[in-house]
């Protein structure tokens, strides 16, 4: 962050911004891979998915009909090691897709071993009358649960926010930077606070959330625009204090602009899982909607 010539002379103290300390974000200033523009990325990432689901195929290729994948690759037909080099094959491929999505690296190879190694344990189970030891299911089993356990552990350092985030750019908004959830509250007309947890991706100096048409959320911020938005567990218990900001509803490439913030800041959940449930209930609940959250300038920063 500068300071313009006009506000601090040359020897003036420059501030300091809060640091993440999971990814080494500060407010203003971009963690590497938090968003910002790589020259030649789309060809990284094309070949990063290319390779990635070629991986896939061939370890499933391998894993199932070995015998097929063996004549293909002319290769001797070796049953278990075949179904072995699948279960590494999905695990390299599964680790080249996570690399695109997942903004940890340890985190991201931590997820692909454990799949891969759980696939070759139970390759051991199924194959014992083919080779192998009746102790090595159990003793790769037990490594599968290690690194379950390491990744837990790394995902809670994270926040269980695995994408990638942007940064904030107003004090009010860092520690939503890297918060899975945050209670919202609405109001009703005669000023009833109404709190419902939601996801919030955070965009300078406004965060995004996303709502149903019909929901009473949208309803009530279609009244009146002002809320309170705190940290909180996933069940909408307050972890931090609140901050007041003012809603408006965004459309055309402003929306696209939230489903996508939304979309890299959780992957799976907001990438996969609520647009299958916006889309499944459509009819009875309306489409998407995204709002921009702004806060209001009487809150600190």
């Amino acid at each position: 962050m500068s300071v313009p010539p006009t506000a601090a002379g040359p020897g003036a103290a420059r501030p300091t911004a809060a640091r993440s300390p999971a990814t080494g974000a500060t407010a203003g200033r971009p963690a590497p891979g938090a968003g910002q523009a790589v020259p030649g990325q789309p060809l990284v990432t094309a070949v990063t998915a290319l390779s990635g689901l070629v991986m896939l195929a061939a370890g499933v290729w391998a894993l199932v009909w070995p015998r097929d994948f063996a004549d293909f690759v002319r290769f001797d037909d070796s049953e278990h090691f075949l179904h072995d080099a699948g279960a590494f094959q999905i695990g390299i491929g599964l680790g080249l897709l996570l690399a695109l999505v997942w903004r940890d690296a340890l985190a991201a190879a931590l997820a692909a071993f454990l799949v891969a190694n759980t696939i070759h344990a139970s390759n051991h189970a199924i194959d014992l009358d083919i080779g192998g030891r009746a102790s090595d299911p159990w003793l790769l089993g037990a490594l599968s649960v290690l690194v379950a356990l390491a990744l837990g552990q790394r995902l809670r350092r994270l926040g269980y926010v695995v994408g990638h985030v942007r940064p904030a750019t107003t004090p009010a908004l860092v520690p939503f930077v890297e918060q899975k959830t945050v209670v919202v509250t609405t109001h009703r007309r005669d000023g009833t606070p109404v709190p419902t947890p939601v996801s919030l991706a955070v965009d300078g100096d406004r965060a995004v959330i996303r709502s149903y048409e019909k929901a009473g959320k949208t309803r009530r911020l279609r009244n009146d625009p002002t809320v309170e938005v705190a940290p909180s567990t996933f069940r909408g218990v307050p972890t931090g204090p609140a901050i007041r900001a003012r809603a408006r509803r965004l459309d055309g490439a402003g929306s696209r602009r939230a489903a996508q913030l939304l979309r890299r800041k959780h992957p799976f959940l907001h990438g996969v899982l609520v647009p299958l449930a916006h889309r499944a209930g459509r009819a009875k609940t309306g489409r998407t909607v995204h709002f921009e959250l702004t806060p209001e300038a009487s809150d600190p920063g």
